[in-house]
Parts: C-alpha cells; structure tokens; sequence
C-alpha cells in the first residue's frame, strides 16, 4: 500500500515539505489543501511588485501548475481544512461550491501559516485599511494606491517598512507609525534603528516612533489616521502589526501548543501526536542561543523545517536543529541584517554583553564606489562567544551576516574572530574586513 500523506497549506512549507516527501519516497499519494487561489508563491516579493521592482504578482509563483503535476502532487486550491480527526487518521475538507470529502492520511503535515494580527483600533474596519499577506492583499493595494495621494503604515517591523519604502517609490506622501520607541524593535538595537532611521527619513519617508495609532478617521473610506491627537491624512491604511501562527486547527485537533503560541514540535518537527509533523510560520522554534522556544516567522526557517517535516512524514529521518532569526532586507540603496540576539533580547535572557561597532568601507578608500558599511557585533561577556550581529551598508551586507550566522552557530569566540583570515581586493573589500575590526573592538571592552 502507498503512503498516503495530507499537507495542509501551500507556501513556502507546504510546497517545499511535499518536494522532500516526494523525493523521499516516490510511490506516497501526497495531497496538498490550500484556501487560496494560487500555490506555492512567495509572500516576501510582495512589496518589490508594489514597488515596481518587480513586474507582476504572476512573477512571485515559485510553483507553477505543471510543477505539482511533475511530483505528482495532488493540490487542492480554494479548499479549506475543517477539522482534523488523529483517532481516525482523518481530515475534513470543503471545496468552494460546498462539498466536503473525508481524506484518509497516513502521515499529516500541518504548514498552516500565520494570519495578520490586527489590533482592536477605532476605525479599523474602513474602506482602504489594509492588511498584507496573501497576492490578493498585494493586488488590492496595488489597485488602490493608484489613486493615493498619502499613506499611512501602522508598524515598523520589516514588512511594515518594505511596503513603506515601496509607496514612496510609488510617489505616495507616506508616514511609518510604531508603537514602541524604534523601527526593527525585534531584529534592531536602538543605535542601529536610528541610523537605518535616518537613512529612512532622508529618502522621504515620515517615520513616528513611541507613539500608537488611537483611531483611523474617516466616513466610510478612510482619510485619515489621529496620532497622539495629531491627524495624519491618509488615503491608505496599512497595518503590519506583525503576525500570529495560526493554529486553531491543530488546536481543536488536540495537538499540544508551545508557550510563544506557535505549534510545539520535536527535533524532527513532530508535533505531541504521532504521524501528524508542523512546519513554517504556525510552528514554534527553538533559538540556538538560548535554547528557548521562539518564533522564527521567516521563509528561510520555513523551508528548513518544510524539508524535515516532509522527509520524516514519508518514512525518512531528518532533524531541524533550530533558528537564530538571521534577516536580511534592502530600503532603498540601504542592505541592513541582523542575526542572533539583539543587545535587549540578551539582557532579556540574563546574559550580560559587550559590543563592539565599526564604520567602515566596502572597497579600498582610493577604490571609487565604495559604500560606507557599518558592522556591530555582539558578545557573551562571560563567555566571550559572538552571539549577535547587526550590519547596515549600501552593499555586501547579506553574506556578512551569513559569516556571522555561521560563527554563531559554531560557538565562535570574539578571540577567534578577530584573528580570522579573510581576503582583500581594492574593487571588493578593506584590507581589514570590517567585521575583525569590529571584534577587536569588542575584545578590548571585554
């Protein structure tokens, strides 16, 4: 008898979770649900489309038709997952004209996502207040920032500035407004945030940090946002207050939830029901520095735990070892990424810190086109282990990160660091990498 495996969801972890099970086991019937219209496309590319960076909201489908068909995939779009039975090795499904069917699994992979969280603002439920998740929310936006003037985005977390970014590009008079008293207030410290802030700024963009949104204004439509009793004019309402796993499925399933209330997995992305594996955004992490559960919410620990998921639910084995939230994004001509822990989530967790910061260049001095880059890196004071980094720079700024993360990951010291051997050429780089000249200035504050 085939294997047969449900997958519940279609993005990033269910699409990646299904090309792992397929390639591990070529005979399984693998069937895939998803309520939406369209599979396997990637949610991050759309603010760049916003943007006009990239031509079309077609262009971000990863996953076309024929690739589902190729793996002999059964997918199921506009179809929603009612209710899991783990007894009966069931799931209840309902296409959109209504009929339901009874599908029989063997192993189960929830890759449910997350949904927008939208706090309870006055006025939230106008005409041209917007959440972005999903193409449609993008090609609605789309649609309606044709005829914006102003804009407001409520949240400056990574979205919430990408899209930003994307409606000054787009010629759109646009304010930021975050509650708390930076930008990036998960991946950023203050001193990072504020440069990226400025930088912000300089292009155009209005950013209001501290302060909450008390009511978007308006009949109907809106036409405005009060801030601290200030009234903002806005055409266009963005909320990017981050989002929540979404997990009421397996919830009601009785499958066990962690304490940051995503889905609480093993090693091997099991969840506490046998046979029934989690991956992507509605799963909980562990984070590699401290060993405590997370949210991970990123594409990148979307497809590494998908790849775990699906070779385990077909018979396979592989584990999933945990997340240090490494990021990475572009505001205008600005990179800026971060890895590890930020300076306030270690002292958060008691772990006492050093910091060494450095403002440096891309290419040699005398080299023209060199972009400044300015590189910080975080220290364990009592065991003198890197265990953060933030980089902000015109370029060259994701594969430092990605140096960091492997540092990180490999328990390097900051002694270690600052005698790395690194490579130099006028037209690419220093004579000292940036990120040695940070470490040494970390080491002397130890």
């Amino acid at each position: 008898m085939a294997r047969k495996i449900v997958i519940i969801g279609a993005h990033a972890a269910g699409t990646d979770a299904a090309s792992a099970a397929r390639k591990t086991d070529r005979k399984a019937e693998i069937t895939m649900i998803t309520d939406q219209k369209v599979a396997g496309y990637s949610p991050c590319g759309i603010p760049f489309v916003i943007g006009r960076h990239i031509k079309s909201f077609d262009d971000l489908i990863v996953f076309p038709p024929s690739y589902y068909r190729m793996m002999k995939i059964d997918l199921r779009l506009e179809t929603k997952a009612k209710k899991i039975n783990t007894e009966e090795k069931t799931v209840e499904i309902e296409d959109k004209s209504g009929k339901s069917e009874t599908l029989q699994y063997d192993s189960l992979i929830i890759a449910t996502g997350a949904y927008p969280f939208v706090p309870p603002i006055k006025g939230r439920d106008k005409d041209g207040v917007f959440t972005l998740r999903t193409i449609d929310d993008g090609r609605k936006i789309d649609q309606a920032l044709e005829k914006a003037k102003s804009a407001v985005v409520i949240g400056a977390g990574l979205i919430g500035l990408e899209t930003a970014v994307a409606f000054v590009e787009r010629g759109v008079n646009t304010t930021v407004v975050e509650l708390l008293p930076q930008i990036c207030p998960a991946m950023l410290d203050k001193d990072t945030a504020n440069l990226v802030q400025k930088n912000l700024e300089e292009k155009g963009l209005k950013i209001i940090t501290g302060k909450g949104v008390d009511e978007i204004l308006g009949d109907d439509h809106v036409n405005a946002v009060s801030v601290a009793g200030e009234e903002i004019p806005a055409d266009l309402v963005i909320v990017a207050t981050g989002v929540r796993p979404n997990v009421q499925l397996a919830k009601d399933a009785g499958i066990e939830i962690g304490e940051t209330g995503g889905i609480k997995t093993n090693m091997r992305m099991e969840t506490s029901v046998k046979d029934v594996y989690a991956a992507g955004d509605c799963v909980e992490s562990i984070n590699l520095i401290t060993g405590r559960p997370m949210l991970s919410q990123l594409g990148t620990t979307a497809v590494r735990q998908a790849k775990v998921a699906g070779i385990n639910a077909a018979g396979g084995y592989a584990v999933f070892m945990g997340s240090l939230g490494s990021c990475v994004t572009r505001f205008f001509d600005l990179e800026v990424g971060a890895t590890g822990l930020t300076e306030f989530m270690a002292n958060r967790f008691g772990i006492e810190t050093v910091s060494g910061t450095i403002t440096s260049k891309t290419r040699a001095d005398y080299y023209p086109g060199g972009k400044s880059i300015r590189v910080k890196i975080i220290v364990d004071k009592d065991t003198e282990r890197i265990i953060g980094g933030q980089i902000v720079g015109g370029e060259e700024v994701t594969q430092r990160i990605n140096a960091l993360s492997f540092a990180i990951q490999k328990q390097m010291t900051v002694r270690e660091l600052a005698k790395a051997d690194t490579c130099y050429a006028p037209p690419v780089n220093e004579t000292w990498e940036p990120m040695v000249l940070a470490a040494e200035l970390a080491l002397r504050r130890l």
